[in-house]
């Protein structure tokens, strides 16, 4: 990198500088890793890191280091952070900023900056980044002088953690960086979650009491809200069913008679006959980005009653006549209090077995290259209820929607809001650090692990040893998929792969390749007894993929006779 142009200036050992302070801030709100790259214009930051007792996690690119950020963030419901220098250092954060900013997760993004004393000029490497991450954060401020630090943080943490959740970011020039600073971090202050009012609750409970065919969507606010319980007893004592969107799957355990399972797929499924059927839908924690109001409610004709900590969004699909804005589980109990339900709700559950009779004919399929329903069977078996599966984004994250069971929330890890590719090795990264004890499977296609397999290195490197399944088919297959339902043709979709195995082996792990169905099991027991990463390379059939488009269209067809 060139000289900045700025004489370096060493400042004396007995002098704290405003990059101390900022760390210094960092560990009074919690902070235990970093994941970043160093830089030139973040010097004096990671030295001051280095002396404190967070741990730096040194990645292979920022945008890895975002995406661990993000799923650290969205396990813990503590800020993640992320660091880069300036530049092109603080563009390869911009997907995974962006990725936590649209998904709820809360994440800080720190970058190095030119000296202030440069940025009216052409400078190297030199971007308002303000005006870079202004769309895609919830605040952006750059530190001007050493005596903010303390409130620019403590804001930052602030708004990055209230609802609904998001990316922050702070510029810090070099120059700044290395000033003496005064002051003290400020005390870090959660405020107490709000309580929703009577006169709402009373509304809902009588409108839920009288509804002949409520059915609950459930989405992921409910689950940064720690409602599962809450939502699994209101269902089962008052016996209506429950969806729940990709991002808050296991908000009921799969196997309540009352899970409806997942909506959200692009294809009109099973499910939607459950929605079809309703005459009110009881959003809970449920956010628009999740599943848009057009793939359940596309006349516009339900009934809908929102609980949740913030009001509704506004969308002419989703208009609710009654909104609980509080504390989700206190609001859900208080109305289960006065709400009666005997009835069972016999169209859905009756809808639930063909889901489950479709669900189930494949578990014992031996084709090879594995049928994905097969594939996902399988997998279900070796992890156990609170493992914990990342999905990258692809067709296979259409599978894992619809045929990956979840007993608890967050086990299955899906970006459905922004949906960005790449997240499910550096996420299995975070995900392994947050609970080491368990097992981490990162789920991608081919597609997906080549944008940061690069983060392999980092997780031999660090000892986090989860395992990675990478469903091969050599192509962009989502893409292909929707090629051929919109032109029955497909085109620069198709790649050539490495010998994952060998790619497995030089990033220090242990490398598998299935070579028939009943394979797969015992290796993916195998992978999780290594004591290192293990990856494992299986050829997928997604031929049915367009088997399921025929299949969900004949079904569409059925409804309309």
């Amino acid at each position: 990198m060139e000289e900045s142009g700025v004489a370096p200036h060493t400042p004396p050992d007995f002098e704290r500088t405003t990059a101390d302070l900022l760390v210094e801030c960092l560990e009074q709100e919690g902070v235990k890793y970093i994941f970043g790259i160093p830089g030139e214009e973040n010097l004096d930051l990671m030295n001051a890191i280095e002396k404190s007792s967070i741990q730096f996690i040194t990645t292979r690119h920022e945008q890895g280091a975002a995406f661990m950020a993000d799923v650290y963030g969205r396990l813990t419901g503590k800020t993640g952070v992320c660091l880069s220098t300036l530049g092109p250092g603080a563009t390869n954060l911009v997907t995974g900023v962006a990725d936590a900013n649209l998904d709820g997760a809360p994440v800080l993004a720190i970058t190095g900056q030119v000296a202030t004393d440069r940025m009216h000029l052409t400078a190297h490497q030199y971007l308002d980044l303000e005006k870079v991450f202004e769309p895609i954060t919830k605040r952006t401020k750059q530190i001007l002088r050493p005596d903010t630090v303390p409130e620019i943080v403590r804001l930052a943490f602030k708004y990055a953690e209230s609802e609904k959740p998001g990316a922050v970011h702070i510029d810090l020039p070099d120059n700044i960086a290395k000033m003496p600073a005064q002051g003290v971090p400020m005390r870090r202050v959660v405020p107490e979650k709000g309580i929703a009012s009577y006169k709402s609750i009373e509304r809902a409970a009588r409108r839920i009491s009288r509804a002949k065919k409520p059915l609950i969507l459930a989405g992921y606010s409910a689950v940064r809200d720690g409602a599962a319980q809450a939502i699994t007893d209101f269902a089962t004592e008052l016996k209506i069913p429950v969806a729940n969107t990709m991002m808050a799957k296991g908000i009921i355990p799969f196997d309540n008679p009352y899970s409806m399972w997942t909506i959200g797929i692009p294809q009109r499924d099973y499910i939607n006959q459950i929605f079809d059927e309703a005459d009110t839908i009881i959003g809970i924690g449920y956010d628009i980005v999740e599943c848009f109001p057009r793939k359940w409610n596309p006349e516009n004709n339900h009934k809908i009653i929102h609980i949740g900590n913030q009001a509704a969004h506004i969308n002419k699909r989703y208009q609710p006549e009654v909104q609980v804005v509080g504390d989700i589980s206190d609001s859900l109990y208080e109305i289960l209090r006065r709400s009666e339900r005997e009835t069972e709700p016999v169209y859905a559950l009756e809808i639930k077995k063909k889901i489950q009779a479709d669900h189930d004919q494949y578990e014992f399929d031996d084709a090879f290259p594995m049928k994905p329903q097969r594939l996902l069977h399988d997998v279900r078996k070796v992890m156990g209820k609170d493992d914990i599966l990342v999905s990258d984004v692809g067709a296979h994250k259409m599978w894992i929607a619809r045929h990956y069971n979840c007993y608890q929330p967050n086990t299955c890890i899906i970006s459905n809001g922004f949906a960005s590719m790449g997240i499910a090795i550096p996420g299995a990264v975070a995900a392994k650090l947050v609970y080491p004890e368990k097992k981490v499977l990162a789920v991608t296609g081919d597609g997906g692990f080549m944008m940061n397999m690069q983060e392999l290195e980092t997780a031999s490197r660090i000892g986090a040893g989860f395992v990675t399944l990478i469903l091969n088919d050599s192509s962009y297959g989502l893409i292909k998929w929707k090629q051929m339902e919109h032109f029955g043709t497909t085109c620069y979709t198709d790649f050539t792969n490495p010998d994952f195995v060998k790619l497995a082996e030089v990033m220090g792990g242990k490398g598998y390749r299935v070579e028939k169905a009943d394979d797969l099991m015992p290796m993916l027991e195998d992978a999780f007894r290594q004591d290192k990463l293990a990856l494992i390379d299986c050829r997928v059939d997604y031929d049915e993929n367009m088997k399921l488009s025929a299949q969900l269209a004949q079904l569409a067809r059925q409804e309309k006779k």
